[in-house]
């Protein structure tokens, strides 16, 4: 009877949050183990079906970079990476446009529609839902302390996100689930996951922008996590060098989402079985919550 009895009072904790966001939207950034792991995948979709069941919108943003590098060397092409970004030439776009918008995402609707959900994939092409330019990286050159541009290929960044074909499925009850590839200038552009997640948030104007991680969330120089953070301590953590490297772009992501009028943003463990419900329904959560 007691284990029953603490059931209930999981569920008497849930409800002020389940009133609070109820009609409101949450854009999650979908990557990393729990892309992976058999038990982390089912565990993911019977999130996401139920925050849309109790009137939550989800809107899912996936990665993919492990069996975009896996595909590639099937296919005999050694990944190459600059400054931490895929250099994509155009045989490795085709590939990447191939796993991303083929393969995982397929996946990952036929995942969430197994579980109960009515999901759809799409990629930033369809309804022209982003539109991308070219990613120019400059550099200063160690030898004439000028700039230089660093070619990344068919990277790119993303220019404007239309959410009309979002807000449609949402109306009728889809989940969609983005690939983050796009066109620019008639070319296939790939696009960092992180940057679309937080692009998509800041035109759905959403409640929140929650990204999975393998890591427990932001940590500081001391390699304490941070529950909380505002972007004035994003800013100081950037700066003396605590956020670099894969976290970066996606502090960087929660910072422009926040600052475009998405409430909160989440960096949470999607290792954790169940990291969205934990993060979304109790009190203490998980992760590091980042607010304006």
């Amino acid at each position: 009877m007691k284990a029953i009895i603490e059931k209930a009072n999981v569920l008497i904790e849930s409800l002020p949050f389940i009133k609070k966001f109820f009609g409101k939207t949450f854009v999650i950034k979908y990557g990393g183990a729990a892309m992976v792991d058999e038990d982390l995948k089912q565990a993911f979709a019977q999130d996401v079906v139920l925050l849309n069941f109790i009137g939550i919108k989800p809107v899912i943003v996936h990665g993919g970079g492990p069996k975009i590098n896996k595909v590639m060397e099937q296919m005999g092409k050694k990944p190459t990476f600059i400054h931490g970004q895929r250099f994509t030439d155009r045989e490795t776009i085709d590939i990447v446009e191939m796993v991303l918008g083929g393969l995982i995402n397929k996946q990952i609707v036929s995942l969430i529609n197994s579980h109960g959900g009515r999901s759809i994939g799409l990629s930033g092409k369809d309804g022209n839902l982003i539109k991308a330019r070219k990613k120019i990286i400059k550099k200063l050159s160690p030898e004439t302390g000028t700039p230089e541009i660093i070619d990344l290929g068919l990277v790119g960044e993303v220019e404007k996100v239309d959410p009309r074909i979002l807000f449609s499925m949402e109306r009728d009850g889809f989940i969609p689930v983005i690939a983050p590839i796009s066109a620019g200038n008639n070319e296939t552009l790939n696009i960092n996951a992180d940057y679309v997640a937080g692009a998509v948030a800041s035109a759905l104007k959403a409640e929140k922008l929650m990204l999975l991680t393998d890591v427990e969330g932001v940590r500081d120089k001391k390699g304490n996590l941070l529950p909380s953070l505002s972007i004035k301590k994003i800013r100081a953590l950037i700066s003396n060098g605590a956020i670099a490297g894969g976290m970066l772009p996606k502090v960087q992501a929660c910072q422009s989402a926040l600052e475009d009028g998405v409430k909160k943003a989440h960096i949470i463990d999607g290792r954790i079985p169940h990291a969205l419900l934990l993060e979304i329904f109790t009190e203490k959560g998980i992760g590091t919550e980042i607010v304006k």
